[in-house]
Formats: structure tokens, sequence, C-alpha cells
């Protein structure tokens, strides 16, 4: 597909409501599981590692509204990305923990906004962007002709994108020096050596040590932020609590706990099909690691 068509089919899909996109999503969701056995290898395999269910029965109600919930992610963008900031803002319903943002505004200090791959993590930065300045990070897309249309759906409000990679870091850094406001991925998997391991639902996730970095030195004010969808293209329902890291402690694995404690609130809405046990490049995996510890 060109770049010319897809945006013009880009255009075309935000012209439609979000319920119908959300009703196409379901879909896509659950052709994309059957042809794709991987994805849906991997979707069942994460889902069951988190032992969510309390028997079979709701482990397969769970996969199920998981495959459709997926779906509905990718299809809604065209909306979230393609409408006016006003319109995509007015199908917020409410922001459940909105005391915990104004609070961390009054004191003066940063924020840092993680946002897991749960619920749409899209519409969160820009309902942040209408109150503060957040800078974003975030990795470019391999089609290079993509992200001129991600960049004019993400940026817009106080918000702006910062590369993942040195010198966007260094753009954290300066905003959240300046008493602003910075969004991340928390479980994004981290390259190597900008991460260690720590349990996830039960098993080694190579995650991110930047956000306690990026704590402890500028004394920021961390808050968990997801944004549930609710059916029938309803709208949103933004949640927000903070964490209070103890820096005494490995932080990626309390990072981890609360997103496990978000996540079971909200499960069929987590992107299960990500490939977050995934062993970076150059990265020793985790059970080599833990053996050569007891060998010590």
């Amino acid at each position: 597909m060109t770049a010319a068509l897809f945006k013009i089919i880009f255009r075309l899909l935000a012209l439609l409501p979000l319920g119908v996109l959300h009703g196409l999503g379901a879909l896509l969701g659950r052709l994309t599981y059957l042809v794709s056995a991987q994805y849906a290898a991997r979707t069942r395999e994460n889902l069951r590692q988190a032992n969510l269910a309390f028997d079979e029965k709701q482990y397969q109600s769970v996969l199920s509204a998981t495959v459709a919930e997926s779906g509905k992610s990718i299809t809604e963008l065209a909306w979230i990305w393609g409408r006016p900031y006003g319109e995509v803002l007015g199908k917020v319903a409410s922001c459940m923990g909105l005391e915990h943002i104004e609070a961390a505004r009054a004191s003066g200090k940063g924020i840092i906004f993680l946002t897991p791959h749960l619920g749409c993590f899209e519409i969160s930065a820009l309902y942040a962007a209408q109150r503060m300045p957040i800078t974003v990070l975030y990795r470019p897309p391999k089609l290079r002709w993509l992200e001129s249309v991600m960049r004019g759906g993400r940026e817009r409000g106080q918000a702006r994108l910062a590369r993942a990679d040195v010198s966007g870091v260094r753009l954290l850094y300066k905003a959240l020096k300046r008493g602003e406001a910075i969004g991340l991925l928390p479980d994004q998997v981290p390259s190597r050596g900008e991460g260690e391991w720590a349990d996830f639902f039960g098993r080694p996730a190579y995650t991110m040590t930047l956000v306690g970095r990026l704590a402890e030195s500028s004394g920021a004010i961390v808050l968990i932020a997801y944004s549930e969808r609710m059916p029938h293209g309803q709208g949103y329902v933004i949640h927000v609590e903070p964490l209070y890291p103890d820096f005494s402690q490995p932080v990626p694995q309390q990072i981890n706990a609360a997103l496990e404690r978000v996540i079971r609130a909200c499960p069929a809405q987590y992107l299960w099909s990500y490939n977050r046990y995934k062993t970076p490049r150059g990265v020793q995996p985790p059970a080599s690691r833990f053996e050569e510890q007891r060998a010590v």
C-alpha cells in the first residue's frame, strides 16, 4: 500500500463514528487471531501466564474479549488521530483520580506519567496535554511515511514527542527540570543496557530502568494512567493513581507490581499479544543470569 493511498483510507476511516470503528476493530482482531498462528499463540500464552482467570471458562471469556479489544486499539487510531482535538477530548467521559494530577501540579514538581499498553493509551497523553506541557517518548515507526501521520495525531494541545534515543532522554530530563510532565510506556521492552530483569506476572521481563533514574534525579511525582475503553464507542474513562517508588528497592520490580494491579482491574483491554517477555539483542537471558548467580 502506498503512502498516499494509506492516508486517503485513514482519512475516510476517521469520518466513521467511533462505535463503528470499534465494531470493525473487533472483527479485525478476531480475523487476525484466526489467520496468524504466532499472534494467537502469544496472546494465549501471555494471558494464561498471568493466571487471572478462576477457571477455564473465565479464561476463554477473557481471551475472546482480549482479541476483540486488540483489534479496536488499531481501528480507533483513525478516530483518535484524525478527528479534531476538542472532539477527541470530548470522548473522555471522566477521569478517576484527577485529584492526583492536580496535587502533582500544585507541588511544582515534574510529573512522570506511566501509561501501559492498556485500553486506549493514545488518548491519555492527549488528555493530559490540555492541562500541561507533556513530552512523550516514542519509537519511530518502521514505515517512514507513517511518522508524519502519527506525529500529527499525537502532537496536539501541549503534547510533544521525543525519540527513544539519547537526545530524547535529554528532552525528558529538561522537561522535568522545568516542572513539566513526561509520558512513558513502562511495559515496552527496552534495549540492551537500558533495563533489568524483573518479574511480571510471575515471569522475568526485561524492564526499563529509565523511570527510576528520572524520578530519583528530578524528584518528579510518578503517576500511573490508563484509559479504559467503554463499550459501543461511548468513550473512555481515564484512571490515574500515584506510584511512590522506594529507591532502596529495585524500581523496575515496583513498577511491574503496580502494572499488574491496574491490569487486573481491566484484563481484557491489555495488549497480551505484545512480546513482553522477549530477550533484546545482546542481553543475557534471565535463566542464564540466575544460574550464574547461584553458582557464585
